[in-house]
């Protein structure tokens, strides 16, 4: 399997991932606001459609290392929140919901977990995005990055680094994509 982020077409990348279940396991880390923030972002989801979504990004406690923010992240540092709405959810198999403000622009992110045999194949699809280049790159970087340390959470080994991670990956989708 590719663990690489790919470009389904301009404005929507998606990427898979093969994960340890069980499959109501993997879902909890996609719902509850504890188990999400340790790979993503804390914050509640209300799981029903129309539901109001609040992911609060704290980067530093991604991560079992300590490393300092890079400069053009320095905003970032003391976190910050993301809003969306609900625009399915199929428990424990499908999730989305719109990324931003819960405005008619703003994108969306779907999760789809499949049972495969023992283990749990994430699907994510990110779409509706500017479909500008550095966009792109930054939302590719970003899943790769983010979906690292949630395998690395969920097959219990320390999680890496969470800005050198993102600037091998960012490096490495601006060659790709």
């Amino acid at each position: 399997m590719n663990n690489h982020v790919t470009l389904v077409d301009v404005g929507t990348v998606r990427v898979e991932r093969l994960l340890p279940g069980p499959i109501e396991r993997v879902w909890t880390y996609l719902t509850d606001s504890e188990k999400r923030g340790t790979w993503l972002a804390a914050g509640n989801i209300e799981l029903r459609v129309g539901g109001k979504v609040e992911l609060n990004f704290i980067h530093s406690q991604l991560s079992d290392f300590v490393e300092p923010t890079p400069e053009r992240y320095k905003h970032l540092e003391q976190g910050h929140t993301n809003y969306g709405i609900v625009t399915r959810c199929e428990e424990p198999f499908l999730l989305s919901y719109t990324w931003g403000d819960g405005s008619e622009d703003a994108s969306e992110v779907t999760y789809e977990l499949t049972l495969n045999g023992e283990e749990v194949l994430l699907v994510l699809t990110h779409r509706q995005l500017s479909g500008e280049r550095a966009v792109m790159v930054s939302v590719a970087a970003g899943w790769h990055t983010h979906l690292d340390i949630l395998g690395d959470q969920l097959n219990g080994r320390k999680r890496r680094a969470f800005w050198s991670t993102h600037a091998v990956m960012e490096a490495e989708y601006e060659k790709k994509l």
